[in-house]
């Protein structure tokens, strides 16, 4: 890339971060209690010697954020690929299912799905991911324009490497950044692009969490604690696991 695309990547970047910050606050302020004890392992956190509303409450907040935060990025890389790819190589995103970018390059038609990192999907969601490659080749080799193609996995983080896996190819770090931009050292700037105005975004995301965390540790004190707010784990387990049965809303004054 040259400086002028680089300038141009730049502020794609920094016009778009502010979503994926939005996207953050949106939802910690959408945590609700009943969720988040529905969704995390209550053994887990009992092996873990966890014993009152403030550390548990935490604990599981972190534990959801961390899985938000990561699919959320995930998605903002992914359109910062397509960027790239559609300044240099004319790439666009594709409206075929499973697939997220196509582009010329080398004779050859890229058909991309895009993953944030290696650890992705389940085997169901692997074998979906072949059947869509499977078909997308197929309607590209009927076509008389297109003389090859080929399909990529692109994974943009993780050890870098290519690896042939019979129907498409896997790339990975610096070689999946490097391939759909013809920039070595993309991969590496990327690192100081992303944190434009990032402290100013923490900051308020710090303040907000800790609201949150006192609203829901509120709840959930009065709910699953004595007057210690050590946590009643029998209690707990029958909510998460015991049988369903409805929740009475607590009324805040």
């Amino acid at each position: 890339m040259n400086e002028q695309q680089k300038l141009l990547t730049l502020q794609f970047i920094n016009d778009n971060i502010d979503s994926f910050h939005a996207s953050r606050l949106r939802f910690l302020h959408g945590l609700k209690l009943e969720d988040i004890l529905r969704r995390k392992n209550p053994y887990l956190f009992r092996a873990k010697n966890i014993q009152t509303a403030d550390e548990l409450v935490n604990s599981i907040v972190d534990a959801s954020l961390s899985s938000s935060e990561e699919g959320l990025f995930g998605r903002f890389l992914e359109e910062v690929a397509i960027f790239v790819n559609n300044l240099l190589f004319g790439g666009q995103k594709s409206s075929t299912t499973g697939i997220d970018l196509e582009f010329n390059r080398d004779d050859t038609r890229y058909v991309l799905a895009i993953k944030s990192g290696l650890n992705w999907g389940n085997s169901s969601q692997h074998a979906a991911l072949r059947l869509n490659f499977s078909n997308a080749v197929k309607v590209l080799r009927q076509s008389r324009q297109v003389r090859h193609a080929q399909a990529v996995l692109g994974i943009c983080y993780g050890q870098s490497q290519t690896i042939e896996r019979g129907d498409y190819t896997l790339m990975s770090g610096k070689d999946f950044w490097e391939f759909i931009s013809g920039d070595a050292e993309l991969y590496i700037d990327l690192i100081s692009l992303v944190a434009f105005h990032s402290q100013e975004h923490n900051e308020r995301f710090f303040l907000e969490k800790l609201d949150a965390v006192q609203r829901i540790t509120d709840d959930f004190a009065a709910e699953f604690c004595g007057e210690l707010r050590q946590v009643d784990w029998q209690k707990l387990i029958i909510f998460n696991s015991g049988p369903k049965s409805p929740r009475k809303s607590r009324s805040r004054k």
